[in-house]
């Protein structure tokens, strides 16, 4: 196996692991000067609109509260409810789709003995790209999720064949490192030059409650730009479709037959000729922040593509500054923030001198 690096296989970097690390980044991100309160953008999750919660009984509650990973299994001890009862009444108490239980009980793996209930929910799986040593800031890991703060100059995930150095390849090697057969399942990409929270399944089920998630507009992403020119209005709403631009296979553009794309933003804070804002996602089209900015007259510090200028940031000043997201099993909220990188804190740094 290929190694970046020359010097043989490397530990990532977990200096910043887990959840002490989420704890950290909150510790490290400073609050900015001016910053609005605008609830929606807020940091804690209560100010947040996450969409409707599924009601669960109290039985369903505990079924979920009393699992346990052992292995390759989840292994639950039912409570007295649900403990002899049969098997199509404890999988409606499961958050695991139909599809899903009808796999597992076809390959066995669903197993119902008295008040023991087994799943295999994590079974062993062959990675399909080939590792390669990076440094990691993980933000946030338990055995259903991974969350890595992707630093600028890589993409996500391969946008050609045989392409290698992208995030899923460092992924792929921390999880050999770390003796994790699993797949890569990324749940959302950023832009290549864009930094922040990238959300990973680490197995079938996970990807099956993110995707919903996705789709119901659970999972919030929370941005931070840096736009060239001075913002009038303290907040407002960018509601403008984005197809894509005929004459560029790249580019996007604002028009009026592509997708529907909206995007909230609060100014944080003004400098002469720049405006720090805090921007949320109501969909996530390509480019989606990069696009309407530019359409109002605001485009990104460092970003060529749609008009913003280099002399402040050599690429576009762009950082996912916070993820929040329902845990799959238990439906606890979730979330991290992943303080501003060197050259973004530069060049604000600069812009306040």
């Amino acid at each position: 196996m290929n190694r970046a690096g020359g010097n043989g296989p490397r530990k990532p970097n977990r200096n910043d692991s887990g959840r002490r690390n989420s704890r950290s980044a909150e510790r490290n991100d400073r609050p900015h000067r001016n910053e609005g309160r605008d609830p929606r953008f807020a940091g804690g999750t209560r100010n947040l609109r996450p969409g409707p919660q599924p009601e669960r009984s109290a039985v369903n509650v505990d079924i979920l509260k009393m699992g346990r990973h052992k292995g390759e299994w989840m292994e639950i001890r039912l409570s007295e409810g649900l403990a002899g009862a049969p098997l199509q009444r404890v999988t409606k108490a499961l958050p695991l789709p139909p599809k899903l239980i009808s796999k597992l009980l076809q390959s066995k793996g669903l197993l119902l003995q008295g008040p023991n209930l087994r799943l295999h929910l994590f079974p062993k799986e062959r990675a399909e790209f080939l590792p390669d040593w990076m440094e990691l800031n993980i933000l946030f890991e338990d055995e259903f999720t991974l969350v890595v703060n992707k630093p600028a100059g890589i993409e996500v995930h391969p946008s050609e064949k045989g392409q290698r150095h992208t995030l899923a390849n460092a992924v792929a090697a921390y999880y050999e490192f770390s003796s994790q057969e699993l797949r890569i399942r990324h749940i959302h990409r950023i832009d290549k030059e864009t930094t922040g929270p990238v959300l990973y399944a680490k197995n079938e089920f996970a990807h099956y409650q993110y995707d919903k998630a996705m789709r119901d507009k659970k999972i919030e992403r929370i941005y931070v730009a840096l736009v060239e020119g001075v913002l009038a209005q303290d907040k407002g709403v960018v509601d403008k479709p984005i197809g894509q631009d005929r004459h560029h296979s790249t580019r996007r553009r604002v028009s009026e037959t592509g997708d529907p794309a909206v995007t909230h933003y609060q100014v944080i804070e003004r400098f002469l000729d720049h405006t720090l804002v805090r921007l949320r996602l109501e969909t996530g089209r390509t480019h989606q922040i990069r696009v309407h900015m530019s359409a109002i007259g605001h485009p990104l510090a460092g970003d060529g593509m749609y008009g913003g200028t280099r002399k402040i940031m050599s690429r576009q000043a762009l950082h996912g500054e916070k993820l929040i997201w329902p845990h799959p099993w238990t439906g606890d909220q979730q979330q991290v923030k992943a303080p501003l990188p060197d050259d973004f804190q530069e060049a604000l740094n600069r812009l306040r001198g």
